[in-house]
């Protein structure tokens, strides 16, 4: 079994939803369990999944799990970028996420590649 603290993918992502909690914070009450709920729950989706995926026995199962955080974090994009355009953010905000959430993607898909091409 895989230790998922030792994964920098896992550390940085653990550091983005810390993030997400806290611009999430300043949105309107009326979108707790609309934007503010999804936008949370895709966020805790990256790490979570990594973290599943380490407990998992083959190679092969663990990268399903990081296939499913990189949808995860395609989501968070989105919603950061619709939270933008609703006025609930800043696009200032939000440039330091982005570039955060491009590096998970890509450290992800590393890690995915570097997994399958074990089998």
């Amino acid at each position: 079994m895989r230790d998922y603290k030792k994964y920098d993918t896992w550390k940085i992502s653990h550091e983005l939803v810390k993030e997400i909690y806290v611009i999430s914070e300043n949105f309107p009450k009326s979108e707790l369990f609309g934007l503010t709920s999804q936008i949370r729950r895709s966020a805790v989706s990256i790490p979570t999944n990594i973290a599943e995926g380490c407990g998992r026995s083959t190679d092969k199962e663990f990268a399903r799990f990081l296939e499913i955080s990189i949808g995860s974090t395609n989501e968070t994009e989105y919603l950061l970028l619709l939270s933008c355009d609703l006025g609930f953010t800043s696009e200032d905000k939000i440039a330091t996420i982005n570039v955060t959430l491009n590096l998970i993607r890509q450290k992800l898909i590393q890690l995915r590649k570097k997994l399958l091409n074990n089998n």
